[in-house]
C-alpha cells in the first residue's frame, strides 16, 4: 500500500461522549466539518453520520470522500472515559512477592497531610486481584531468586478459573532484566492464549517502580475494550471501500499506525487534549505568532489547558487521571493539558455560606443547560450566555436548534433570588466565577513552568470558549488571541497538522561527578535500533521523512521528582557536550523553580528518543466569503454590571478577509459565537482565524 505518495484528501476525526466531529482537508487544504452524536454501541455508525454530512457540504457522496482520502486519522475519548467510570476489564497485576502494594501506595502524597477527613484512594487494581510470583531481580539486573515456574503456572490458572478478561505484569527490576516478565508471558500464552496480557518492560521500561506499574495496569485493563473498538472500526472502514491509511491519534500529539495502537491502547487516553496544542501551534505559526502560546478548549464539561513554547509542546510524565494523589497515574510521556470542570454546561450552584460557584459538576448533554428544553432546570454558563445577550437562540448550531430563553431565566432564579439581585446581575456573576476557574487553570500551567501570561498569545477553541477568552486573555495582560473558524473542532483539526510519532525509553542511572558516556551512548544505541524497526516499516509504506529528538529526565541528588531536559546532540560524544546537557538542567531547574544547586550532582535517570515521521501536511487556504450580503444587525449585550451595550450582530460568513471588527460585536458562526467587547477589534486572517487584540484606553 503507497497510498501516502498520492498527496490526497485527509479525513481527522474525534469522537466524544456526546458529538462526534470530522474534518475532510481536500488536496487545497480547504477545511469542511461534519459533527453528528456518537453512537458508542457501534462507532461507526455515528462516525458515518458525521462523514456523510461533510461529503454533502462538498456536494460529494460518501464513497466519493473516502476513494479521494488516502490518510484517516481516528481520536477518542472511548479509553477514557472507561477509565473514569470504571468500566474497564476485570485485571490480574502480577509483581515480585513482597511487593503487593505497589499500586495501593503510590507514591505518597496528598493536598492536605492534616486533612483526615478523606478516604484513603482505591487502587486502580484491587489488592485481592494481586498476584505474588516468587522471584527476584536486583537493580544490576542479577537473578537473585529464580523464578518459580510451577507457582507461576498455578498462579495463571487460577487467573482463568476466576474469570479475569485481562493480566499487567510488573516485575521489580524488570527494566534491568526483563527475562522474568518474558517468561511469565509466555506461560500466558500457553495457557490462557485468548488473555490479553501487558509486560511492563515493554511499554514504559521506566524507573519509579508505581508509574511503570500504573501504566501497565491501565494498559492491560484497556485491552479488550480497545482493541475491539480499533478493529471494528478498521472493519467498517475497509467494508465502505476505504483503502488508505488508517491512524490513531496518541497522548503525545503523534499518531501510531493502528496495528500499534491495538497493541498499546494505553497510547490514546487524553489522545483528545493532547491535538489541542498541536492545532493552536499551527494556528499561532500561521499569524506569524511566535514564543509562548497558551491553548485551550473549552467544550461542555471541562476547560483544558496547555502550553507551546518556542514551536515545542510541553511534554509531563505526570498525567494523573483525575485529581492528583487520589486519582490514578497514566505513568506514560503525555501533552502537559491541565483540566478544569468549567465549560457550557457547568452548573452554578450556592453553598450553605452562600458563596457562589460554578462546576464541576456539568449539566451534560442530556438533559444538558436549561435553555435547551431537554428538562435541566440548573443554571449553567450557557444559560447565562443566552441571557446575556451573547447568543441568538434562533441561531444555536447555525439555527438547527432553538433555545428557550424563558427556562434560562427561571434557572438562573435559583440564583439571582436567594442574592437578591437580578437575573441579569446574577448570568454576569457566574461568568465571573467561571472565568476566574479558568484564569486560575491558565496560571498553574504558566507560572508554574515560569512563563509569564503576558508574554503569551491565545489560541482559543471549542464550542463555548468565544463566549469569555477575550476578558480572560485581557485580566492576564496575553498580547492577542486567535480563534479559528474552525474552533470547535479544535482536536479534529489539530490531527490534520499532527506527524506518525513514538518514543521508545531505557533507564540508565548516572551522575554528572562521574558521568558514563560510554554506556550513556550504548543506551541511546539501543533506542535508535528499536526505533528503526517501526521506521522501516512505515518506510515501506511511503513515510520516510523521518528525523530523532532525545531527552533525559533528571533530578538534583537530593531531590525526588523528575525534570525532563532535551539532549544537545543525538550522542554525548564529548565532555563539553556533557557539560552543555548539564547546563542546559540548570537552566530548566532556575526557569521552573526560580533557583539552581551547582554544588548538588545530578542524577540522569530515564532517557527517551521521540521518532517523528512527516506526513503530508494540510494547508489552511484563503477563506471565501459564502454570503457577502448578509445584513448586518444589533441586540442589547451586558459586558457589565449594569452597563447594556446595544451589540453589532456579524454572521462568520458575511466577513471578508481583513475587515476590522471593533467591539461591541459579536461574531456568529454555525458551530461557534465569539464575543468581542467594547475596547477590543478583531480581524478575519488569510488563515481563516479571527485575530484578536486590544490597545489599552480603547473602549
Amino acid at each position: 500500500m503507497d497510498q501516502a505518495r498520492t498527496g490526497g484528501w485527509r479525513i481527522t476525526v474525534d469522537t466524544g461522549g456526546t458529538f462526534t466531529d470530522v474534518v475532510v482537508a481536500d488536496d487545497t487544504g480547504r477545511f469542511v466539518i461534519g459533527k453528528s452524536l456518537t453512537t458508542p454501541e457501534r462507532i461507526y455508525v455515528g462516525l458515518k453520520a458525521a462523514l456523510t454530512s461533510a461529503a454533502e457540504s462538498l456536494s460529494l457522496e460518501l464513497a466519493e470522500v473516502l476513494a479521494r482520502s488516502d490518510i484517516f486519522i481516528y481520536g477518542t475519548t472511548r479509553a477514557t472515559n472507561a477509565i473514569v467510570t470504571g468500566n474497564i476489564a476485570k485485571t490480574a497485576f502480577l509483581t515480585t512477592a513482597g511487593f503487593p502494594d505497589v499500586l495501593v501506595l503510590r507514591e505518597g502524597g496528598k493536598f492536605d497531610p492534616h486533612d483526615f477527613s478523606t478516604p484513603f484512594p482505591k487502587p486502580y487494581i484491587a489488592r485481592r486481584h494481586t498476584f505474588e510470583i516468587d522471584e527476584r531481580t536486583d537493580a544490576s539486573g542479577d537473578i537473585v531468586t529464580p523464578l518459580d515456574e510451577t507457582k507461576t503456572e498455578a498462579a495463571i490458572r487460577t487467573i482463568g478459573e476466576r474469570g479475569f478478561e485481562a493480566c499487567a505484569v510488573s516485575l521489580l527490576w524488570s527494566t534491568a532484566n526483563p527475562a522474568h516478565e518474558k517468561r511469565i508471558g509466555k506461560i500466558i500464552e500457553s495457557q490462557l492464549p485468548d488473555l490479553p496480557y501487558t509486560l511492563s518492560h515493554e511499554l514504559n521500561p521506566i524507573l519509579r517502580e508505581y508509574r511503570r506499574g500504573s501504566s501497565t495496569a491501565i494498559d492491560a485493563s484497556i485491552k479488550p475494550l480497545m482493541q475491539a473498538h480499533l478493529r471494528d472500526l478498521q472493519s467498517d472502514l475497509r467494508d465502505d471501500g476505504y483503502v488508505g491509511e488508517i491512524l490513531v491519534s496518541t497522548t503525545i500529539g503523534g499518531c501510531l499506525d493502528i496495528d500499534s495502537v491495538v497493541q498499546r491502547p494505553i497510547h490514546t487516553v487524553r489522545s483528545g487534549p493532547a491535538m489541542g496544542p498541536v492545532a493552536g501551534r499551527r494556528y499561532a505559526e500561521l499569524e506569524d505568532k511566535v514564543g509562548a502560546v497558551l491553548v485551550v478548549d473549552m467544550g461542555g464539561t471541562t476547560f483544558d489547558v496547555s502550553l507551546v513554547r518556542d514551536g515545542a509542546i510541553t511534554i509531563t510524565q505526570e498525567t494523573w487521571l483525575g485529581e492528583r494523589f487520589t486519582g490514578h497515574m497514566l505513568g506514560i510521556p503525555a501533552v502537559d493539558a491541565r483540566s478544569v470542570g468549567a465549560g457550557g454546561g457547568s452548573i452554578a450552584w450556592l453553598d450553605s455560606a452562600g458563596l457562589l460557584h460554578v462546576g464541576p459538576q456539568s449539566a451534560g448533554a442530556n438533559p444538558g443547560p436549561a435553555c435547551y428544553g431537554l428538562g435541566g432546570l440548573e443554571p449553567t454558563v450557557t444559560d447565562c450566555a443566552l441571557v446575556l445577550g451573547y447568543i441568538d437562540p434562533d441561531f444555536f448550531l447555525g439555527g438547527r436548534m432553538q433555545l428557550d430563553v424563558k427556562a434560562a431565566e427561571r434557572a438562573i432564579q435559583t440564583i439571582s433570588e436567594p442574592l437578591g439581585i437580578s437575573a441579569e446581575a446574577a448570568a454576569f456573576s457566574i461568568f465571573a466565577v467561571s472565568n476566574e476557574t479558568m484564569i486560575n487553570a491558565i496560571k498553574d500551567i504558566t507560572v508554574s513552568e515560569g512563563i509569564d501570561p503576558s508574554e503569551a498569545i491565545v489560541v482559543a477553541g471549542g464550542g463555548a470558549a468565544g463566549f469569555n477568552i477575550v476578558p480572560i486573555a485581557r485580566d492576564l495582560k496575553c498580547r492577542a488571541v486567535i480563534v479559528p473558524r474552525t474552533a470547535s473542532v479544535l482536536s479534529a483539526c489539530g490531527m490534520q497538522f499532527s506527524d506518525i510519532q513514538v518514543e521508545q525509553s531505557a533507564t540508565l542511572p548516572t551522575r554528572s561527578d562521574a558521568f558514563d558516556r560510554e554506556a550513556v551512548n550504548n543506551c541511546l544505541d539501543d533506542i535508535d535500533k528499536n526505533l528503526a524497526v517501526f521506521a522501516e516499516k512505515l518506510a515501506s509504506r511511503g513515510f520516510d521523512e523521518r528525523t530523532t529528538h532525545y531527552r533525559v529526565d533528571a533530578h538534583y541528588a537530593a531531590q525526588v521528582w523528575d525534570i525532563a531536559v532535551d539532549l544537545p546532540t543525538s550522542r554525548l560524544d564529548s565532555k563539553a557536550v556533557v557539560d552543555e546537557l548539564i547546563e542546559a538542567f540548570h537552566a530548566n531547574h532556575r526557569r521552573i523553580f526560580s533557583v539552581e544547586d551547582r554544588a548538588s550532582p545530578i542524577e540522569f535517570l530515564n532517557w527517551t528518543g521521540r521518532l517523528a515521521i512527516r506526513l503530508p501536511q494540510s494547508k489552511v487556504t484563503v477563506s471565501t466569503v459564502v454570503d457577502a450580503t448578509e445584513t448586518r444587525t444589533t441586540r442589547t449585550a451586558l459586558f457589565d454590571l449594569d452597563d447594556p451595550r446595544e451589540t453589532t450582530i456579524v454572521r462568520g460568513d458575511s466577513v471578508p478577509v481583513g475587515e476590522l471588527i471593533v467591539g461591541p460585536a459579536i461574531i456568529e458562526e454555525a458551530t461557534t459565537t465569539l464575543v468581542i467587547p467594547p475596547g477590543v477589534r478583531a480581524t478575519l486572517s488569510s488563515a481563516d482565524s479571527y485575530l484578536i487584540e486590544w490597545e489599552p484606553g480603547m473602549d
